[in-house]
């Protein structure tokens, strides 16, 4: 294939990992983004320092997870991004971004789901950003990364993935998705910024209460779905 094959895809890519990295949601290489285009997927390639990419550097898989373009190793995580995208696509979800951001990945670590204590919250999450179940051994010591995006799918099940963005993998950490690259970093920035708001409430209150419904509804609804009035239109 010639080298502008997928050009956008990569770039596209590209930018959102590098974006993701300027975020401070990066550690050493610990993170990944990939993005979905016509059958296809650009993601970041394995062990890859993040000021060092360039969108040559990406790796095109089709959903079966055979190379199509590029010649570095793919992100470990390529099963479980290309498990999320092969199912989320019919809901316009194009990126997930996989990150270890500290404070969301203490959630995750300590297997609590994180509570939505307030609008900062609502505005982008639809309740608690859910935890999944820990993996079997079975699943661990099988395809590991296929069988953690079986567990991600699972943990949402029925839920709408607009309503629900984000999740936290037990032990592990956090994934979100989104219609773009751009808008998966946007999502793991609130993410995170949520998570350490979090811990902060839950060190000053180890009580504190949960957002009202009725006032986390309003916030989420103000900003997402057809009477969403946040923002200027289109």
């Amino acid at each position: 294939m010639s080298s502008q094959t997928y050009a956008a895809l990569r770039e596209e890519c590209c930018e959102a990992n590098r974006d993701l990295a300027a975020a401070g949601l990066i550690d050493l290489t610990f993170g990944n983004i990939s993005v979905l285009g016509d059958k296809a997927f650009a993601i970041k390639p394995s062990g890859v320092p993040y000021e060092k990419l360039t969108p040559a550097d990406m790796v095109v898989l089709n959903l079966k997870g055979d190379v199509i373009w590029g010649n570095k190793r793919p992100s470990s995580d390529t099963p479980t991004h290309r498990r999320l995208l092969a199912a989320l696509a019919s809901s316009g979800i194009r990126a997930i971004a996989h990150t270890h951001s500290r404070s969301a990945t203490a959630f995750a670590q300590a297997g609590v789901a994180l509570p939505d204590f307030g609008t900062t919250h609502a505005d982008y999450f639809r309740g608690p950003v859910p935890v999944t179940r820990s993996l079997t051994p079975e699943e661990v010591s099988g395809d590991y990364e296929w069988e953690t995006g079986k567990v991600i799918l699972e943990t949402i099940d029925k839920q709408t993935p607009a309503d629900v963005p984000a999740i936290l993998v037990r032990n592990h950490g956090p994934f979100v998705w989104a219609p773009s690259g751009k808008k998966a970093v946007e999502v793991a920035v609130a993410l995170e910024i949520v998570a350490d708001l979090a811990i902060k409430t839950m060190a000053i209150s180890p009580t504190a209460a949960p957002l009202p419904r009725f006032l986390a509804e309003k916030h989420f609804l103000r900003k997402h779905g057809s009477t969403a009035y946040y923002g200027q239109p289109g």
